[in-house]
C-alpha cells in the first residue's frame, strides 16, 4: 500500500484542529461527518477534493470528476 502511495505522489494528510476548526464553522448542505472533513480539510489547505458527489458544489472546494 505505501508503494501505491508514494509511487502515486500521494501524501496521507493528517487531521489537525486546525481542519476541525473550520468542520465546526460549515452550513449543514452535506450531512455525511466524514465528507464535511474533507471538505474542511480542502478547505484549510487549499487543495482539489476528487468526489463525484454533487452535495460538495455547496462548500467552496475545488472537485475534480
Amino acid at each position: 500500500m505505501q508503494q501505491g502511495i508514494a509511487g502515486n505522489g500521494f501524501l496521507i494528510l493528517p487531521i489537525a484542529p486546525r481542519h476541525t476548526a473550520v468542520l465546526t464553522t460549515l452550513p449543514f448542505h452535506h450531512r455525511d461527518p466524514f465528507d464535511r472533513l474533507i471538505i474542511a480539510q480542502a478547505m484549510v489547505e487549499q487543495i482539489s477534493v476528487i468526489s463525484g458527489d454533487a452535495a460538495f458544489a455547496a462548500y467552496p472546494v475545488t472537485c475534480i470528476w
